[in-house]
């Protein structure tokens, strides 16, 4: 995992350390800092190995532009696929403020449609964030989103984790619910639930294995920070780069896993010889 503070790692990107110096970090990044330190490594590597500054990068169901802003203000062209226009309206904006509009293209569709709106094969990265919680097929939803990519493409997968929610429901006094999340196939603690699927670490690996990607990481998202009172995070001094830095560690223990908010899954595309 990359070090947060630490320069960036090539002289084509002199906005990138502006993402990591802000002082203080905001209680949002609880929220992306595991992903986006794994992310922001692998895009790296891939830098590296094919000799081009600029990635292709595709961020499906990228709404808004949480991580594509970001990712485009490191160098790389970014595509986002939403079905929603106001979430693209938004990306567009963010994306002028940050000054990166040119690098930034958003497209209307979801990723059972993908290939209706962009290329297949025609990127060095996917982004498939809190997207096979809502489709019909996750098995699909990854195929497709691997099928977008170029031989040795990244896949970067996050999915909402099963036992996340299921201690939160108990941790909350909701035990009923927490048992019915625990026992129910998708994964939900009732009719009420905002989330129609949540995956354990082992579902998400399989799906992305089927697909014909070799998975090279799984980490845990927001291990603690959905179950810290906020209050203490806001007030208490350093307390939110303390817990920056233990969900940072917790991340990687796959004894931490089964009790994430999130799960994220980085994996790496076949090569051509290899398909």
């Amino acid at each position: 995992m990359s070090d947060p503070m630490r320069p960036p790692a090539s002289h084509h990107r002199p906005q990138a350390a502006s993402l990591r110096s802000d002082t203080p970090r905001p209680r949002a990044s609880l929220r992306t800092a595991v992903v986006w330190d794994v992310l922001e490594d692998a895009l790296d590597r891939r830098v590296k190995a094919t000799g081009r500054e600029s990635l292709d990068v595709l961020d499906t169901g990228g709404g808004s532009g949480n991580f594509a802003v970001p990712v485009a203000r490191l160098g790389h062209r970014v595509t986002v696929v939403d079905p929603s226009p106001n979430a693209l309206f938004a990306l567009e904006r963010r994306a002028a403020e940050a000054g990166v509009a040119e690098r930034v293209h958003g497209v209307q569709g979801d990723v059972l449609g993908l290939f209706d709106v962009v290329e297949r094969g025609g990127f060095d990265a996917v982004l498939c964030h809190g997207v096979l919680e809502y489709v019909d097929d996750p098995a699909e939803g990854v195929r497709l989103a691997v099928d977008a990519l170029r031989p040795f493409g990244i896949l970067s997968l996050l999915g909402a984790g099963l036992g996340g929610a299921v201690l939160a429901r108990a941790l909350a006094g909701h035990f009923k619910e927490a048992q019915a999340a625990l026992t129910d196939p998708a994964g939900r603690w009732g009719e009420g639930d905002p989330v129609p699927r949540r995956f354990t670490a082992d579902q998400l690996t399989e799906l992305v294995e089927a697909a014909g990607v070799s998975v090279g990481a799984v980490h845990g998202v927001r291990v603690f920070a959905d179950l810290v009172p906020g209050v203490l995070v806001d007030t208490e001094p350093g307390a939110l780069e303390a817990l920056l830095k233990l969900e940072a560690a917790a991340a990687e223990l796959p004894s931490f896993h089964s009790v994430a908010t999130q799960l994220h899954v980085l994996g790496e595309a076949r090569g051509t010889d290899e398909a």
